[in-house]
């Protein structure tokens, strides 16, 4: 039985809107009452833990109302604290059904939230989180069949993808390669089983890079020869920047009739140290003009100067840090594309300045 709240929150939010309460105030009374209840911010109960591959861990929760939705494959920022900082990371979606979620969780050795989250949590526990972002989609019509590559936690926006697609009757030809450092780190290996046996369409390989592949496994880094003879209409990448670039390379090598789309949950790598050209940065509300280069992004350079701006995955797939460009042309480190229109978004974790720059920060 639930405990009793005496006030609708319809009735506390409209009390905080008139400021006759603080929000926080109202917070800490909803969180005193019940763990994952807040006025306006997404909690969610931690239901059920398990272990997908030797190094990823699969949660399944239950958001509080407060949850507005999102799709299998978009990705969520989920919050927490280590000694005192408040840290974020963005976290796949594999499935979604009304305010019940689940994703997955990479263990990565030396990381400040993932390895304490995998070490700690527990059911019941209560985690925070974001609004949903990302961009892949499955393609509408791919009569040739969809290509799905996948590295390390890249599977996870990838598996939910399919799994969506296939319960929605998708019939067209489905090839999925999952490339590995190690035969343990192959992720839902009984679940991709499973489908395969009830879908005749689709086709699960393993690419493993790090020791001899086994029977039925593919060898080595992704290259040309591993892509013949696949479905060649769309394509879905998702995985490190470095295996990103080299399966949009191999795909575009060939005439393709379908689309490519993309998703890096790793940054750029840095350009070669040659220092890039001075240029004068602007952070407009912190009333701050610093000196910076047009080699660095514009999130990294103002923490070199002090300023602490929201953001979460570092990556480019949450939009935390997006603020507006009010002058000057910034450059998307991951694609290349420049923004020079005054008013526009940019996300700051992959935005290098062009020259002057002056932004909403």
């Amino acid at each position: 039985m639930l405990p009793f709240v005496p006030f609708p929150l319809g009735w506390l939010r409209l009390l905080v809107a008139h400021d006759w309460l603080r929000e926080a105030g109202v917070d800490a009374w909803l969180a005193a009452v019940r763990a994952d209840w807040r006025l306006n911010r997404t909690f969610a109960r931690v239901y059920s833990l398990r272990w997908v591959a030797a190094d990823m861990l699969a949660l399944r929760l239950k958001a509080n109302r407060n949850w507005r939705g999102a799709r299998p494959g978009q990705a969520v920022l989920m919050y927490g604290e280590r000694n005192g900082v408040r840290l974020a990371r963005c976290y796949s979606l594999t499935a979604v059904r009304g305010r019940m979620l689940e994703l997955a969780i990479k263990r990565q050795p030396g990381g400040r939230f993932a390895e304490t989250l995998i070490d700690n949590i527990l059911p019941g526990d209560v985690l925070e989180l974001g609004t949903p972002s990302g961009e892949l989609a499955w393609p509408r019509d791919a009569a040739s069949g969809v290509l799905l590559l996948a590295a390390g936690s890249g599977i996870t926006a990838l598996y939910g993808l399919l799994r969506e697609a296939l319960g929605n009757g998708w019939q067209q030809p489905v090839w999925l390669l999952h490339s590995v450092r190690q035969r343990e780190q192959r992720a839902f290996v009984p679940e991709l089983e499973a489908l395969m046996a009830r879908h005749p369409n689709l086709r699960v390989q393993w690419l493993i890079t790090g020791e001899p592949a086994g029977e039925g496994e593919l060898q080595g880094r992704l290259c040309a020869e591993h892509l013949r003879e696949r479905p060649a209409h769309s394509l879905l990448a998702c995985g490190p920047h470095g295996f990103v670039q080299e399966a949009l390379t191999l795909w575009h090598a060939e005439p393709r009739a379908g689309t490519a789309q993309w998703e890096a949950f790793s940054p750029p790598p840095a350009p070669a140290s040659t220092g890039g050209q001075p240029v004068r940065l602007e952070f407009a509300r912190s009333g701050l003009r610093v000196e910076g280069d047009d080699q660095r992004p514009l999130l990294e350079q103002a923490e070199a100067q002090g300023l602490r701006p929201r953001h979460g995955c570092r990556q480019g797939v949450c939009t935390e840090c997006t603020c507006q460009l009010l002058e000057g042309r910034v450059r998307d480190l991951r694609s290349g594309r420049e923004i020079s229109e005054p008013g526009q978004p940019i996300r700051i974790c992959v935005s290098a300045p062009l020259g002057d720059v002056r932004i909403d920060l």
